[in-house]
Protein backbone atom coordinates (compact mmCIF):
# COMPACT_ATOMS: atom_id res chain seq x y z
CA UNK A 1 0.00 0.00 0.00
CA UNK A 2 1.40 3.19 -1.22
CA UNK A 3 1.34 6.50 1.08
CA UNK A 4 -0.41 9.49 -0.01
CA UNK A 5 1.35 11.97 -1.85
CA UNK A 6 0.72 15.73 0.28
CA UNK A 7 0.82 19.00 -1.57
CA UNK A 8 0.41 22.70 0.37
CA UNK A 9 -1.42 25.80 -0.89
CA UNK A 10 -0.72 28.92 0.99
CA UNK A 11 -2.18 31.93 0.51
CA UNK A 12 -0.40 35.25 1.53
CA UNK A 13 -3.78 37.30 1.83
CA UNK A 14 -3.69 41.14 2.73
CA UNK A 15 -4.73 39.90 6.35
CA UNK A 16 -2.60 36.51 7.01
CA UNK A 17 -1.51 33.65 5.12
CA UNK A 18 -2.73 30.45 5.41
CA UNK A 19 -0.99 27.07 4.81
CA UNK A 20 -3.49 24.13 4.03
CA UNK A 21 -1.57 20.23 3.54
CA UNK A 22 -3.49 18.68 1.08
CA UNK A 23 -4.37 15.20 -0.36
CA UNK A 24 -3.24 15.83 -3.76
CA UNK A 25 -5.60 13.03 -5.01
CA UNK A 26 -8.63 14.07 -3.38
CA UNK A 27 -8.35 17.75 -2.55
CA UNK A 28 -9.11 16.80 1.44
CA UNK A 29 -7.84 18.72 3.70
CA UNK A 30 -4.90 17.42 6.12
CA UNK A 31 -3.25 19.90 8.46
CA UNK A 32 -4.27 24.34 8.32
CA UNK A 33 -2.43 26.90 9.92
CA UNK A 34 -2.41 31.02 10.01
CA UNK A 35 -0.98 33.78 11.02
CA UNK A 36 -1.91 37.55 10.76
CA UNK A 37 -0.19 40.17 9.00
CA UNK A 38 0.06 43.85 10.03
CA UNK A 39 -2.68 46.05 9.31
CA UNK A 40 -2.62 49.07 6.53
CA UNK A 41 -2.21 49.57 3.03
CA UNK A 42 2.13 49.22 3.09
CA UNK A 43 3.86 46.13 4.61
CA UNK A 44 7.47 44.81 5.12
CA UNK A 45 7.14 42.19 3.00
CA UNK A 46 9.57 40.32 5.98
CA UNK A 47 5.98 40.63 7.77
CA UNK A 48 4.47 38.29 5.46
CA UNK A 49 7.61 35.70 5.35
CA UNK A 50 7.46 35.26 9.35
CA UNK A 51 3.61 35.35 9.14
CA UNK A 52 4.32 32.27 6.85
CA UNK A 53 6.96 30.35 8.80
CA UNK A 54 4.13 30.75 12.02
CA UNK A 55 1.30 29.74 9.71
CA UNK A 56 3.52 26.69 8.43
CA UNK A 57 4.69 25.28 11.92
CA UNK A 58 1.18 25.58 13.19
CA UNK A 59 0.56 23.00 9.97
CA UNK A 60 2.77 20.67 11.14
CA UNK A 61 5.65 21.78 9.23
CA UNK A 62 5.99 21.05 5.10
CA UNK A 63 8.75 18.39 5.14
CA UNK A 64 6.26 15.65 3.95
CA UNK A 65 4.98 17.95 1.11
CA UNK A 66 5.98 16.81 -2.41
CA UNK A 67 4.40 20.74 -4.08
CA UNK A 68 3.16 23.58 -3.33
CA UNK A 69 1.82 26.63 -4.56
CA UNK A 70 1.25 30.76 -3.44
CA UNK A 71 -1.65 32.36 -3.97
CA UNK A 72 -1.55 35.82 -3.29
CA UNK A 73 -2.78 39.67 -2.92
CA UNK A 74 -2.46 41.23 -6.44
CA UNK A 75 -1.03 44.43 -7.62
CA UNK A 76 1.55 44.47 -4.31
CA UNK A 77 4.58 46.20 -5.42
CA UNK A 78 7.87 44.81 -3.85
CA UNK A 79 11.11 46.53 -4.97
CA UNK A 80 14.34 44.20 -4.41
CA UNK A 81 17.76 45.76 -5.09
CA UNK A 82 20.59 44.32 -6.34
CA UNK A 83 21.57 42.63 -3.06
CA UNK A 84 17.60 41.18 -3.14
CA UNK A 85 17.40 43.43 0.19
CA UNK A 86 13.73 45.50 0.02
CA UNK A 87 13.79 48.70 -0.82
CA UNK A 88 10.67 50.11 0.85
CA UNK A 89 7.76 48.95 2.51
CA UNK A 90 5.72 47.40 -0.40
CA UNK A 91 2.54 49.22 -1.56
CA UNK A 92 -0.52 46.87 -1.53
CA UNK A 93 -3.75 46.86 -4.22
CA UNK A 94 -5.88 49.45 -1.27
CA UNK A 95 -2.80 52.03 -1.03
CA UNK A 96 -4.37 54.37 -3.16
CA UNK A 97 -1.74 57.27 -2.83
CA UNK A 98 -0.54 56.64 -6.89
CA UNK A 99 -4.20 57.47 -8.01
CA UNK A 100 -2.96 60.62 -9.32
CA UNK A 101 -0.21 58.54 -10.85
CA UNK A 102 -3.06 56.60 -12.68
CA UNK A 103 -4.48 59.39 -14.45
CA UNK A 104 -1.38 61.00 -16.03
CA UNK A 105 -0.04 57.63 -17.21
CA UNK A 106 -4.00 57.43 -18.85
CA UNK A 107 -3.37 61.44 -20.09
CA UNK A 108 -0.42 60.80 -21.23
CA UNK A 109 -1.24 57.53 -23.47
CA UNK A 110 -4.50 59.50 -24.40
CA UNK A 111 -2.58 62.08 -25.70
CA UNK A 112 -0.16 60.65 -28.17
CA UNK A 113 -0.89 60.75 -31.72
CA UNK A 114 -3.23 58.45 -33.38
CA UNK A 115 -1.87 55.54 -35.42
CA UNK A 116 -1.96 56.09 -39.33
CA UNK A 117 -2.88 53.05 -39.95
CA UNK A 118 -6.40 53.68 -38.95
CA UNK A 119 -6.30 50.96 -36.40
CA UNK A 120 -7.50 53.25 -33.65
CA UNK A 121 -10.05 55.04 -35.74
CA UNK A 122 -12.83 53.59 -33.44
CA UNK A 123 -11.75 54.84 -29.93
CA UNK A 124 -12.87 58.26 -28.44
CA UNK A 125 -12.09 61.56 -29.70
CA UNK A 126 -11.81 62.53 -25.62
CA UNK A 127 -8.08 62.43 -24.81
CA UNK A 128 -8.59 60.81 -21.15
CA UNK A 129 -11.28 58.33 -22.25
CA UNK A 130 -8.86 57.38 -25.46
CA UNK A 131 -5.92 57.18 -23.18
CA UNK A 132 -7.95 54.72 -20.96
CA UNK A 133 -9.05 52.52 -24.04
CA UNK A 134 -5.22 52.37 -25.21
CA UNK A 135 -4.58 50.97 -21.38
CA UNK A 136 -7.18 48.22 -22.44
CA UNK A 137 -6.14 47.17 -25.51
CA UNK A 138 -2.75 47.12 -24.34
CA UNK A 139 -2.84 45.54 -21.26
CA UNK A 140 -6.72 44.19 -20.75
CA UNK A 141 -7.06 46.82 -17.85
CA UNK A 142 -7.44 50.67 -17.31
CA UNK A 143 -5.47 52.00 -14.80
CA UNK A 144 -6.47 52.83 -11.84
CA UNK A 145 -4.12 53.15 -8.27
CA UNK A 146 -4.66 49.51 -7.09
CA UNK A 147 -2.90 48.46 -10.22
CA UNK A 148 1.27 47.84 -9.70
CA UNK A 149 2.43 50.45 -12.48
CA UNK A 150 0.81 53.19 -11.18
CA UNK A 151 2.58 52.51 -7.85
CA UNK A 152 6.11 52.20 -9.37
CA UNK A 153 4.95 55.61 -11.12
CA UNK A 154 4.63 56.78 -7.78
CA UNK A 155 8.12 55.88 -6.20
CA UNK A 156 9.73 57.17 -9.34
CA UNK A 157 7.91 60.55 -8.69
CA UNK A 158 8.21 61.10 -4.74
CA UNK A 159 11.19 58.55 -3.81
CA UNK A 160 14.16 59.03 -6.91
CA UNK A 161 16.73 57.54 -4.18
CA UNK A 162 14.65 54.04 -3.72
CA UNK A 163 13.96 54.21 -7.70
CA UNK A 164 17.53 54.33 -8.50
CA UNK A 165 18.25 51.35 -5.83
CA UNK A 166 15.61 49.08 -7.67
CA UNK A 167 16.99 46.03 -9.22
CA UNK A 168 13.72 43.88 -9.45
CA UNK A 169 9.71 44.26 -9.14
CA UNK A 170 8.30 41.87 -8.04
CA UNK A 171 4.88 40.79 -6.71
CA UNK A 172 4.42 39.28 -3.06
CA UNK A 173 3.34 35.58 -4.07
CA UNK A 174 6.14 35.98 -6.60
CA UNK A 175 8.43 37.35 -3.92
CA UNK A 176 7.33 34.78 -1.20
CA UNK A 177 7.71 31.69 -3.63
CA UNK A 178 11.31 33.17 -4.38
CA UNK A 179 12.10 32.95 -0.24
CA UNK A 180 10.39 29.41 -0.33
CA UNK A 181 12.94 28.49 -3.03
CA UNK A 182 16.09 29.76 -0.90
CA UNK A 183 16.76 32.91 -2.04
CA UNK A 184 17.16 36.01 -0.34
CA UNK A 185 19.01 39.14 0.61
CA UNK A 186 23.07 38.45 0.22
CA UNK A 187 25.72 40.47 1.56
CA UNK A 188 26.87 43.75 0.01
CA UNK A 189 29.87 42.34 -2.41
CA UNK A 190 27.75 39.77 -3.67
CA UNK A 191 24.41 39.34 -6.02
CA UNK A 192 21.24 38.18 -5.47
CA UNK A 193 19.59 35.53 -7.93
CA UNK A 194 16.66 37.60 -9.00
CA UNK A 195 16.48 35.75 -12.47
CA UNK A 196 15.36 33.23 -10.47
CA UNK A 197 12.07 35.11 -9.70
CA UNK A 198 8.64 33.57 -11.27
CA UNK A 199 5.37 34.68 -11.39
CA UNK A 200 2.01 33.43 -13.73
CA UNK A 201 -0.05 34.65 -16.05
CA UNK A 202 -2.80 36.04 -13.68
CA UNK A 203 -0.67 37.96 -10.95
CA UNK A 204 0.78 39.46 -13.93
CA UNK A 205 -1.66 40.54 -15.39
CA UNK A 206 -3.00 42.62 -12.84
CA UNK A 207 0.28 44.79 -13.01
CA UNK A 208 -0.61 47.47 -15.50
CA UNK A 209 2.69 46.38 -17.90
CA UNK A 210 1.64 42.48 -19.40
CA UNK A 211 -0.08 41.37 -21.80
CA UNK A 212 -1.52 38.09 -20.98
CA UNK A 213 -2.51 37.43 -24.74
CA UNK A 214 0.38 37.90 -25.60
CA UNK A 215 2.02 36.55 -22.63
CA UNK A 216 4.70 39.31 -22.84
CA UNK A 217 5.79 42.32 -20.83
CA UNK A 218 5.31 45.86 -22.13
CA UNK A 219 8.42 47.30 -21.09
CA UNK A 220 7.77 50.59 -23.18
CA UNK A 221 4.65 51.10 -20.72
CA UNK A 222 7.11 50.13 -17.70
CA UNK A 223 9.40 52.51 -19.19
CA UNK A 224 6.67 55.24 -19.34
CA UNK A 225 5.58 54.83 -15.64
CA UNK A 226 9.38 53.96 -13.92
CA UNK A 227 11.25 56.13 -16.42
CA UNK A 228 13.79 53.29 -17.29
CA UNK A 229 13.61 49.28 -18.09
CA UNK A 230 17.07 48.17 -16.85
CA UNK A 231 14.90 45.88 -14.16
CA UNK A 232 14.18 42.26 -13.99
CA UNK A 233 10.60 41.31 -13.83
CA UNK A 234 10.06 37.71 -12.93
CA UNK A 235 9.64 35.02 -15.47
CA UNK A 236 5.90 34.28 -16.62
CA UNK A 237 5.77 30.50 -16.20
CA UNK A 238 2.27 28.46 -18.26
CA UNK A 239 0.02 26.85 -16.34
CA UNK A 240 2.07 23.64 -15.32
CA UNK A 241 5.50 24.73 -15.16
CA UNK A 242 8.11 24.20 -12.21
CA UNK A 243 9.08 27.57 -10.75
CA UNK A 244 11.50 26.08 -8.46
CA UNK A 245 12.38 23.36 -5.75
CA UNK A 246 11.78 24.41 -2.25
CA UNK A 247 15.05 24.55 0.05
CA UNK A 248 14.84 21.55 2.21
CA UNK A 249 15.05 23.43 5.22
CA UNK A 250 11.69 24.95 4.12
CA UNK A 251 9.61 22.03 2.47
CA UNK A 252 10.18 18.69 0.79
CA UNK A 253 13.55 17.48 3.03
CA UNK A 254 11.65 14.09 3.78
CA UNK A 255 10.72 13.81 -0.07
CA UNK A 256 13.36 12.01 -2.15
CA UNK A 257 13.56 14.57 -5.23
CA UNK A 258 11.93 17.64 -2.83
CA UNK A 259 9.31 19.60 -2.85
CA UNK A 260 8.19 21.11 -6.53
CA UNK A 261 6.91 24.97 -6.32
CA UNK A 262 4.55 25.56 -8.88
CA UNK A 263 3.95 29.11 -10.69
CA UNK A 264 1.28 30.14 -7.84
CA UNK A 265 -1.08 33.01 -8.85
CA UNK A 266 -3.24 36.17 -7.89
CA UNK A 267 -5.38 35.70 -5.47
CA UNK A 268 -8.73 36.04 -7.85
CA UNK A 269 -7.49 33.02 -9.88
CA UNK A 270 -6.48 30.71 -7.23
CA UNK A 271 -9.50 31.08 -5.54
CA UNK A 272 -11.76 30.26 -9.30
CA UNK A 273 -9.60 27.30 -8.98
CA UNK A 274 -10.27 26.28 -6.16
CA UNK A 275 -13.74 26.52 -6.89
CA UNK A 276 -13.25 24.33 -10.17
CA UNK A 277 -15.00 27.17 -12.46
CA UNK A 278 -14.82 26.28 -16.25
CA UNK A 279 -15.86 29.04 -18.69
CA UNK A 280 -19.06 30.21 -18.30
CA UNK A 281 -18.97 29.98 -14.58
CA UNK A 282 -19.33 33.26 -12.70
CA UNK A 283 -18.53 33.90 -9.21
CA UNK A 284 -19.12 36.27 -6.82
CA UNK A 285 -18.15 37.35 -4.20
CA UNK A 286 -19.20 39.34 -1.24
CA UNK A 287 -16.41 40.71 1.17
CA UNK A 288 -15.90 44.28 2.72
CA UNK A 289 -15.47 45.00 -1.52
CA UNK A 290 -17.73 43.14 -3.89
CA UNK A 291 -16.10 40.58 -6.79
CA UNK A 292 -17.84 39.26 -10.36
CA UNK A 293 -15.24 37.44 -12.17
CA UNK A 294 -15.58 34.50 -15.00
CA UNK A 295 -14.05 31.97 -16.82
CA UNK A 296 -13.72 32.83 -20.37
CA UNK A 297 -11.70 31.26 -23.22
CA UNK A 298 -10.82 34.61 -25.02
CA UNK A 299 -9.48 37.50 -23.89
CA UNK A 300 -11.75 40.19 -22.49
CA UNK A 301 -11.30 43.77 -23.63
CA UNK A 302 -13.54 46.55 -21.87
CA UNK A 303 -13.45 49.31 -23.98
CA UNK A 304 -15.96 50.85 -21.19
CA UNK A 305 -12.85 50.39 -18.93
CA UNK A 306 -15.21 49.39 -16.42
CA UNK A 307 -14.32 45.49 -16.32
CA UNK A 308 -10.62 44.24 -15.62
CA UNK A 309 -9.07 41.91 -18.46
CA UNK A 310 -7.26 39.76 -16.27
CA UNK A 311 -5.72 35.58 -16.86
CA UNK A 312 -6.81 32.87 -14.99
CA UNK A 313 -4.92 29.80 -14.03
CA UNK A 314 -5.64 27.67 -16.30
CA UNK A 315 -4.51 29.40 -19.44
CA UNK A 316 -7.95 31.02 -19.66
CA UNK A 317 -9.14 34.57 -19.01
CA UNK A 318 -10.89 36.01 -16.06
CA UNK A 319 -12.64 39.15 -16.79
CA UNK A 320 -13.64 40.72 -13.47
CA UNK A 321 -15.82 43.48 -12.18
CA UNK A 322 -15.19 44.89 -8.98
CA UNK A 323 -17.09 46.99 -5.91
CA UNK A 324 -15.35 48.99 -3.51
CA UNK A 325 -18.84 48.45 -1.19
CA UNK A 326 -20.26 45.12 -1.01
CA UNK A 327 -21.12 43.34 2.33
CA UNK A 328 -20.33 46.53 4.34
CA UNK A 329 -24.03 48.04 2.67
CA UNK A 330 -25.94 45.72 5.02
CA UNK A 331 -23.61 46.22 8.13
CA UNK A 332 -25.02 49.59 7.61
CA UNK A 333 -28.36 49.03 7.31
CA UNK A 334 -27.82 47.23 10.93
CA UNK A 335 -26.63 50.97 12.26
CA UNK A 336 -29.06 52.51 10.86
CA UNK A 337 -32.01 50.09 11.93
CA UNK A 338 -30.32 49.23 15.21
CA UNK A 339 -30.49 45.80 14.10
CA UNK A 340 -28.60 42.48 13.84
CA UNK A 341 -28.48 39.77 10.40
CA UNK A 342 -31.19 37.87 11.76
CA UNK A 343 -33.47 40.72 12.68
CA UNK A 344 -32.08 42.84 9.23
CA UNK A 345 -33.29 39.50 7.31
CA UNK A 346 -36.48 39.41 9.35
CA UNK A 347 -37.30 42.91 8.61
CA UNK A 348 -36.56 42.70 4.92
CA UNK A 349 -39.22 39.72 4.52
CA UNK A 350 -42.34 41.78 5.98
CA UNK A 351 -41.50 44.17 2.55
CA UNK A 352 -42.01 43.15 -1.11
CA UNK A 353 -39.95 43.25 -3.97
CA UNK A 354 -39.27 46.44 -4.92
CA UNK A 355 -39.56 47.98 -1.17
CA UNK A 356 -42.93 49.75 -2.22
CA UNK A 357 -40.86 51.68 -4.68
CA UNK A 358 -37.72 52.65 -2.19
CA UNK A 359 -34.45 52.05 -3.55
CA UNK A 360 -30.97 52.52 -2.19
CA UNK A 361 -28.00 53.68 -4.49
CA UNK A 362 -25.37 52.25 -2.33
CA UNK A 363 -22.27 54.30 -3.32
CA UNK A 364 -21.23 55.33 0.67
CA UNK A 365 -17.41 55.01 0.12
CA UNK A 366 -17.62 55.98 -3.47
CA UNK A 367 -17.98 53.48 -5.89
CA UNK A 368 -14.97 52.07 -8.90
CA UNK A 369 -17.79 50.10 -10.98
CA UNK A 370 -19.33 52.40 -11.88
CA UNK A 371 -16.69 54.45 -11.51
CA UNK A 372 -17.90 57.28 -8.96
CA UNK A 373 -14.97 57.95 -6.73
CA UNK A 374 -16.93 60.76 -4.78
CA UNK A 375 -20.09 59.41 -4.54
CA UNK A 376 -22.37 58.76 -1.49
CA UNK A 377 -24.79 56.73 -0.66
CA UNK A 378 -28.55 57.54 -1.62
CA UNK A 379 -32.22 56.95 -0.58
CA UNK A 380 -34.67 57.34 -3.50
CA UNK A 381 -38.60 57.09 -3.60
CA UNK A 382 -39.35 57.86 -0.26
CA UNK A 383 -43.20 58.56 0.89
CA UNK A 384 -44.99 59.11 3.77
CA UNK A 385 -46.76 56.48 3.13
CA UNK A 386 -43.35 53.48 2.15
CA UNK A 387 -41.05 55.02 4.86
CA UNK A 388 -40.79 52.28 7.01
CA UNK A 389 -38.12 50.22 8.58
CA UNK A 390 -39.15 47.12 6.32
CA UNK A 391 -38.68 48.78 3.01
CA UNK A 392 -35.72 50.47 4.21
CA UNK A 393 -34.17 47.08 5.04
CA UNK A 394 -35.36 45.30 1.83
CA UNK A 395 -33.97 48.47 0.26
CA UNK A 396 -30.15 47.85 1.62
CA UNK A 397 -30.05 43.80 0.81
CA UNK A 398 -31.73 44.64 -2.71
CA UNK A 399 -28.96 47.49 -3.31
CA UNK A 400 -26.29 45.12 -2.36
CA UNK A 401 -27.27 42.56 -4.87
CA UNK A 402 -28.24 44.81 -7.36
CA UNK A 403 -24.56 46.45 -7.84
CA UNK A 404 -23.67 43.50 -8.12
CA UNK A 405 -25.94 42.70 -10.95
CA UNK A 406 -24.34 45.67 -12.33
CA UNK A 407 -20.76 43.75 -12.60
CA UNK A 408 -22.77 40.47 -13.55
CA UNK A 409 -24.21 43.00 -16.71
CA UNK A 410 -20.93 43.90 -17.39
CA UNK A 411 -19.57 40.41 -18.23
CA UNK A 412 -22.26 39.20 -20.14
CA UNK A 413 -21.64 42.35 -22.30
CA UNK A 414 -18.53 41.11 -23.13
CA UNK A 415 -19.70 37.82 -24.92
CA UNK A 416 -19.61 35.64 -21.59
CA UNK A 417 -22.30 32.55 -21.53
CA UNK A 418 -23.05 32.50 -18.03
CA UNK A 419 -24.15 29.11 -17.17
CA UNK A 420 -23.79 28.90 -13.35
CA UNK A 421 -23.48 31.60 -10.74
CA UNK A 422 -21.56 30.77 -7.32
CA UNK A 423 -22.04 33.08 -4.61
CA UNK A 424 -19.14 33.01 -2.19
CA UNK A 425 -17.54 35.43 0.78
CA UNK A 426 -18.57 36.17 4.24
CA UNK A 427 -22.34 38.17 2.50
CA UNK A 428 -23.10 34.58 1.31
CA UNK A 429 -24.10 33.68 4.39
CA UNK A 430 -27.24 36.43 4.76
CA UNK A 431 -30.24 34.47 5.09
CA UNK A 432 -31.41 37.76 3.69
CA UNK A 433 -29.03 37.58 0.36
CA UNK A 434 -29.46 34.06 0.31
CA UNK A 435 -33.24 34.76 -0.35
CA UNK A 436 -33.27 37.54 -2.89
CA UNK A 437 -29.89 36.40 -5.02
CA UNK A 438 -31.50 34.81 -7.63
CA UNK A 439 -34.47 36.63 -7.90
CA UNK A 440 -32.54 40.15 -8.40
CA UNK A 441 -29.59 38.13 -10.29
CA UNK A 442 -32.31 36.28 -12.64
CA UNK A 443 -31.07 32.87 -12.33
CA UNK A 444 -30.31 30.18 -10.16
CA UNK A 445 -27.25 30.30 -7.36
CA UNK A 446 -25.19 27.80 -6.13
CA UNK A 447 -23.68 28.09 -2.70
CA UNK A 448 -20.80 26.16 -2.25
CA UNK A 449 -19.32 25.06 0.69
CA UNK A 450 -17.20 27.93 2.91
CA UNK A 451 -13.87 27.43 2.62
CA UNK A 452 -10.26 28.57 2.01
CA UNK A 453 -11.10 28.71 -1.70
CA UNK A 454 -7.51 30.20 -2.32
CA UNK A 455 -5.51 27.99 -0.62
CA UNK A 456 -7.34 24.98 -2.14
CA UNK A 457 -7.16 26.45 -5.37
CA UNK A 458 -3.12 26.85 -4.64
CA UNK A 459 -3.20 23.07 -3.83
CA UNK A 460 -4.79 22.31 -6.60
CA UNK A 461 -2.33 23.90 -8.88
CA UNK A 462 0.61 21.89 -6.76
CA UNK A 463 -0.94 18.45 -7.20
CA UNK A 464 -1.81 19.58 -11.06
CA UNK A 465 2.42 20.89 -11.58
CA UNK A 466 3.04 17.60 -10.04
CA UNK A 467 1.20 15.51 -11.71
CA UNK A 468 1.89 16.75 -15.34
CA UNK A 469 -1.62 16.01 -16.55
CA UNK A 470 -3.38 18.04 -19.46
CA UNK A 471 -6.28 19.41 -16.89
CA UNK A 472 -5.91 19.49 -13.23
CA UNK A 473 -7.37 16.84 -10.91
CA UNK A 474 -10.93 16.40 -10.66
CA UNK A 475 -11.22 17.33 -6.51
CA UNK A 476 -14.85 17.39 -5.52
CA UNK A 477 -16.68 20.77 -4.63
CA UNK A 478 -19.43 20.96 -2.09
CA UNK A 479 -22.43 22.79 -2.94
CA UNK A 480 -24.34 23.62 0.34
CA UNK A 481 -27.38 24.60 -1.69
CA UNK A 482 -29.17 25.64 -4.95
CA UNK A 483 -30.70 29.16 -3.81
CA UNK A 484 -33.91 29.59 -6.72
CA UNK A 485 -36.71 32.09 -6.95
CA UNK A 486 -38.82 33.61 -9.31
CA UNK A 487 -37.31 36.64 -11.13
CA UNK A 488 -38.11 40.38 -9.84
CA UNK A 489 -36.47 42.09 -13.34
CA UNK A 490 -38.62 45.35 -11.69
CA UNK A 491 -36.40 45.30 -8.79
CA UNK A 492 -33.50 45.72 -10.83
CA UNK A 493 -35.35 47.89 -13.15
CA UNK A 494 -36.03 50.47 -10.39
CA UNK A 495 -32.34 50.26 -9.28
CA UNK A 496 -31.25 51.29 -12.68
CA UNK A 497 -33.30 54.59 -13.48
CA UNK A 498 -32.35 55.59 -10.17
CA UNK A 499 -28.47 54.75 -10.48
CA UNK A 500 -28.31 56.06 -13.90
Amino acid sequence: MTSRVLVAGIDTSTQSTKVRVTDAATGTLVRFGQAPHPDGTSCDPNAWWNAFLAAKDQAGGLDDVAALAVGGQQHGMVLLDRQGRVVRDALLWNDTRSAPDAERLITELGTAGKAADGSEDDLADDPVMRGRQRWVRAVGSSLVASLTITKIAWVAANEPDNARHVAAVCLPHDWLSWRIAGHGPVTDNESADLDALFTDRSDASGTGYFDSATNEYRMDLFRLAFGRDDVILPRVLGPTEMGAVADPAIAGKNVPDGCVIAPGGGDNAMASLGLSMGVGDVSISLGTSGVAAAISPVPAYDMTASVTGFADCTGHWLPLACTINGSRIADAARNALGVGYDELADLAAQSVPGAHGVTLIPYFDGERTPNRPDATATLHGMTLHNTTRANIARAFVEALLCSQRDCLELVKGLGVDVKRILLIGGGAKSSAVRAYAPSILGMDVLLPKTDEYVAIGAARQAAWVLDGAAEPPAWELTIEDTLTGEPTPNVYAQYVRYRG
